[in-house]
């Protein structure tokens, strides 16, 4: 996704939708049938208001645009877990909250409820992590 640098003031997720599609449409080719996101140190609810807006964008896309389910998508289900058998039910819930969410965004038909939690809304920028 074409974000802004992670100490930058926030964007509008329609606008992050916009750089990112149209940069796609620029340079990837058109038998190329997915464009699957990592979250690049956003938060959970930050990638997928982003995913849900560039679904919503009306122009031309030519793939289908979804998450490779990375950090991102696993994070508050991993801090609800704690490797703890008695918090399996309380990490399952986490995980389908969070798969329900980005089927939506997939689709362009998220909500987003308002009601941010620290789980999800937690940045995952490691400041100066090498790939």
């Amino acid at each position: 996704m074409v974000t802004p640098r992670f100490n930058s003031a926030q964007v509008a997720p329609e606008l992050i939708a916009e750089h990112t599609v149209c940069a796609l449409q620029h340079t990837m080719p058109v038998l190329v049938p997915a464009m699957v996101f990592l979250s690049s140190g956003q938060s959970e609810e930050e990638a997928t208001l982003n995913l849900n807006a560039m679904n919503k964008l009306k122009t031309k896309k030519l793939w289908t645009l979804s998450f490779s389910f990375g950090r991102a998508l696993q994070q508050s289900t991993l801090k609800n877990w704690t490797g703890k058998d008695e918090n399996i039910k309380k990490a399952q819930d986490a995980l389908l909250t969070r798969c329900k969410a980005n089927s939506e965004a997939t689709l362009g038909t998220y909500r987003d409820s308002g009601a941010l939690s620290e789980d999800t809304s937690e940045s995952l920028h490691v400041k100066d992590y090498k790939y």
